[in-house]
């Protein structure tokens, strides 16, 4: 994380074992988005960067306020924002402050806690630079599309021991659909301190407000399907035009770094995300059996989030005869101040001719009020052991526990409940490399996610777990483009179903469901000639569910396509008049889901 790279290959990322480890030393596939490709491809929100991932895949809504995805055939939000847990997810990170974009495509528990088994993405911010560098960017699109980026870094004394980063953009756009407007604010100060030699500190800060009108998009039958009375225009919104959702962020911390010797090091990081998001409109309930006339209801939501996140780890490498050790001790203390979530629960509203709509009539009477606040305090210890048996043999080894706690309550009953779980993470693998360039793979790990409740006899849920076995082989062709080959089977368990039992009222849940993946991904990054970049990937997933009371055993997974492949490429012409002049080309194919 120091600043500016230019390339389509990025050899060491920040997120994969919390160290300073090359990615070819690392038996895990992980992806990354360098600024550069970001950059050529304009990419201009978290949707447009993230199709880049193989084997990821959007999740229902397509505005930036409701982002999710689905990775492996799994469904998650998890990120992280500099390797430290984001509890917004995706949807409230503007790109003209990303460095870069890594994807952990496997369960991440063991150094992270808590999170999806399909992967976590984590969002690397730009950082200060030694020399001053300075950049303006303006962008005209369709739809009345205006966006404007500043970014401002360099050093603040003659010794440069104390620099600084800027990031400010403006967007303001409209769009295909019916009376939907965007307009998002990002300022982003960062402050970087030299102490000594050893010793750095650095502040940062952002603040992102966002304002929207949400999408819930349109019915299959009229759009992908037929429909007797025609197709529905693609414009058409079903929603009001005074629907709206307006989310403001603040996030505020640090990062001290200090090198008790060659050897040894020692960082701790604190970050605090507020966040209040205020939301309301129509959204529909059914489609009648004419095929065009919409059921529609209402509701407003407010969620005010706090969240605070503490990770302290210490870095060692020793010997031990000739078998070299890199060891990662740290501590994680987390808190999620869930301060209020009330909304008034779904009133009805008028229904809507989806062929002849005709907007802002009465909406009807809602149902009262309700309000969860809630809070959930954690603490992880984790330990993570890089052995190098031979220059050409690694190891890795590591484990997690965590503990949770979680106290909700229901302002509507007047009732209070408390939760405790914990879990306990492993993570194993080893890396052999035949050539210098060519490494050989094979590792296991867990994720686990939290399930709040109980089931018929009152037992608490247990956590839903992750497993996940990967082989692989990552090749260097050159030192500026690398390919990784990437097997596995992830079993997703501890899933919430029916409980269909004899003598069991209905709706009571049992946790014996089960899915499964399997998969092939085939990823290329880097130049394959002076000038002409590549970046690309395909993606086979065998998803399935194989264990479940409510839906078919071996029905694929929502959202999940078989084949997804992506590619992307690029040329800067290296003489001559034209010299510098640039183009580039890609496509993106998803598969049926």
């Amino acid at each position: 994380m120091t600043g500016e790279q230019d390339g389509y290959r990025v050899p060491n990322p920040s997120a994969g074992t919390r160290t300073d480890t090359p990615l070819r030393d690392i038996p895990q596939s992980i992806q990354v988005i360098p600024q550069q490709v970001l950059k050529d491809q304009q990419a201009n929100n978290v949707n447009e960067a993230l199709r880049n991932i193989t084997g990821l895949t959007q999740g229902q809504q397509s505005d930036r306020t409701s982002f999710e995805f689905t990775a492996r055939g799994f469904s998650s939000n998890t990120s992280l924002r500099n390797g430290l847990p984001d509890p917004l997810g995706s949807s409230t990170i503007e790109l003209s402050n990303v460095e870069r974009i890594e994807f952990l495509s496997s369960p991440a528990s063991v150094l992270f806690g808590q999170g999806g088994a399909g992967g976590t993405i984590n969002f690397v911010t730009k950082q200060p630079l030694r020399d001053p560098f300075y950049a303006i960017e303006a962008t005209v699109g369709s739809y009345d599309f205006y966006r404007g980026a500043v970014d401002l870094s360099g050093p603040l004394n003659d010794e440069k021991t104390v620099s600084y980063r800027l990031n400010t953009s403006y967007l303001d756009k409209n769009g295909f659909t019916d009376f939907f407007n965007e307009k998002v604010f990002l300022i982003a100060p960062v402050i970087r301190w030299d102490v000594s030699k050893k010793t750095s500190l650095t502040l940062e800060a952002d603040y992102t407000e966002a304002k929207n009108l949400p999408l819930y998009g349109l019915p299959a039958i009229g759009t992908v399907l037929p429909n007797p009375n025609g197709q529905i225009p693609p414009k058409r919104n079903i929603s009001e035009p005074d629907g709206y959702q307006q989310v403001k962020t603040t996030r505020v911390g640090y990062r001290l770094e200090h090198q008790f010797s060659d050897n040894w090091s020692f960082r701790n990081s604190f970050q605090a995300v507020f966040s209040r998001d205020d939301s309301g409109g129509v959204s529909a309930a059914g489609l009648e059996s004419d095929d065009r006339t919409l059921d529609r209801g209402y509701g407003f939501l407010k969620n005010y989030v706090n969240n605070y996140n503490l990770t302290t780890d210490i870095i060692g490498k020793f010997s031990t005869g000739s078998i070299k050790h890199q060891l990662l001790f740290g501590v994680d203390l987390s808190r999620s101040d869930v301060i209020e979530l009330s909304s008034s629960a779904y009133g009805t509203a008028p229904s809507l001719d989806l062929f002849n709509p005709v907007y802002s009539q009465p909406l009807g009477p809602s149902k009262g009020k309700y309000s969860f606040p809630s809070v959930t305090d954690t603490l992880g210890v984790y330990v993570q052991d890089q052995v190098t048996l031979a220059d050409n043999l690694k190891l890795l080894l590591g484990g997690r526990f965590d503990t949770l706690t979680s106290k909700n309550r229901d302002e509507l009953a007047n009732t209070e409940s408390s939760q405790s779980s914990d879990a306990f993470s492993p993570r194993f693998g080893i890396v052999y490399q035949p050539l210098p360039p060519i490494s050989l793979y094979a590792s296991y790990s867990r994720s686990f996610s939290p399930a709040s409740g109980t089931d018929f006899e009152g037992n608490l849920f247990q956590p839903e777990r992750g497993n996940q076995y990967e082989v692989g082989v990552k090749a260097d062709l050159n030192d500026r483009l690398s390919v990784t080959l990437a097997f596995y089977e992830l079993t997703r368990t501890n899933i919430s179903t029916d409980d269909t039992r004899p003598g069991v009222p209905q709706g009571n849940l049992i946790q014996i469901g089960e899915q499964r993946s399997r998969g092939i991904e085939l990823n290329m990054a880097g130049e394959i000639l002076p000038g002409w970049n590549i970046y690309a990937g395909y993606a086979y997933t065998d998803a399935r569910i194989t264990e479940d009371n409510t839906f078919l055993m071996g029905n694929q997974l929502y959202n999940t396509p078989e084949n997804a492949f992506k590619l992307w490429t690029s040329y800067e012409i290296q003489k001559g008049f034209l010299q510098g002049l640039g183009f580039g080309v890609g496509f993106f194919f998803v598969g049926d889901r």
